[in-house]
């Protein structure tokens, strides 16, 4: 059996919000590495949303969301993948409950935040409808030997964000610190059950060269250059008898269920985080225009808080990145 992680993020670019780093974690067959997870799923998951059927949509999150479906599809393929890992997590009861299944360690930043203060209290509903499909990727996903290992992302607001930019100046070192994170996690737990560990990543910025990064971030162990072309950098990182392969590949998240699951599970989360930063400072300035927190859009934003708030009561330092 193989290991095959799949790693994406929302949030890169915008003034506003978090940045979310995700994986989805499959183990399948040695005969699947390789495979097309579309089709050997197909019976339960589609990349269209034209005839769905019932199944989850699973695809690159930019392609899934939109401002006016929302988080309707987001939401269904994750909470469908995390209950056909674990049905214990029909046990799930509020949004908060969830993100904390999802990234651990939201807890220890969201207490500075204000506008998370009301998650605790936000139901979560799981439909019938949910269910039926999360028992249905359950059965096609044992009839084909694979199973979810894992569902997890991290998440970096606004303050421990701008804490690490002002350590390394630099936002891309910055995302690639929390991709690293988020492979030494897999790495560690999922070594153990299989000693082929891929992880499937989308090119970082157009980047053609990780390998001082990738050295950076893991001096112990020993590193061999693969492949380096246009389109796949792949690296193997070795210690002692565990290893692991890196694959950065252009348009990632379009291509491998994997990736595009991940992807979706960022999107969720970060626009979860942006529906209540909107809540909340709607219920204070009345007339203000919700955001997503892009940078031009963002500027606004801030521009009419301060406009009709007390420059006290506007805080920036938990609200605006620094670039």
């Amino acid at each position: 059996m193989a290991i095959i992680a799949g790693i994406d993020e929302a949030g890169y670019g915008p003034l506003l919000g978090p940045l979310v780093v995700s994986t989805a974690v499959l183990e399948v067959p040695d005969s699947h590495i390789r495979s097309d997870l579309w089709r050997i799923l197909s019976r339960a998951v589609s990349m269209e949303k034209k005839g769905l059927g019932g199944r989850l949509l699973v695809n690159d999150s930019k392609k899934v969301y939109s401002r006016k479906s929302g988080i309707k599809h987001l939401r269904r393929t994750v909470l469908a993948f995390l209950l056909a890992a674990d049905p214990g997590k029909e046990d799930l009861k509020t949004v908060e409950q969830l993100l904390l299944a999802l990234c651990p360690t939201f807890a220890s930043q969201s207490i500075l935040y204000s506008w998370y203060s009301d998650l605790s209290q936000q139901p979560l509903k799981i439909e019938d409808e949910v269910r039926i499909a999360a028992g249905l990727l359950g059965r096609v996903m044992q009839e084909n030997g694979i199973r979810i290992r894992k569902l997890q992302a991290r998440c970096l607001e606004v303050n421990d964000f701008n804490e690490k930019i002002r350590m390394v100046k630099n936002k891309s070192r910055v995302l690639f610190g929390e991709l690293c994170c988020l492979i030494d996690a897999v790495f560690r737990s999922e070594a153990t059950v299989s000693d082929k560990v891929q992880f499937l990543i989308d090119q970082q910025g157009g980047r053609l060269n990780y390998r001082p990064e990738i050295q950076r971030m893991f001096p112990d162990m020993e590193l061999t250059e693969l492949k380096a072309d246009a389109n796949l950098n792949s690296y193997e990182l070795a210690a002692g008898s565990r290893a692991m392969r890196l694959h950065f590949t252009a348009g990632a998240d379009e291509k491998f269920l994997p990736v595009s699951l991940a992807s979706m599970v960022s999107k969720l989360i970060r626009e979860v985080l942006m529906d209540n930063l909107n809540a909340y400072f709607s219920k204070i300035c009345k007339n203000i225009k919700p955001t997503a927190g892009y940078w031009q859009d963002g500027q606004r934003y801030i521009a009419e808080l301060y406009s009709s708030l007390p420059a006290s009561d506007v805080p920036k330092n938990l609200l605006v990145r620094i670039r």
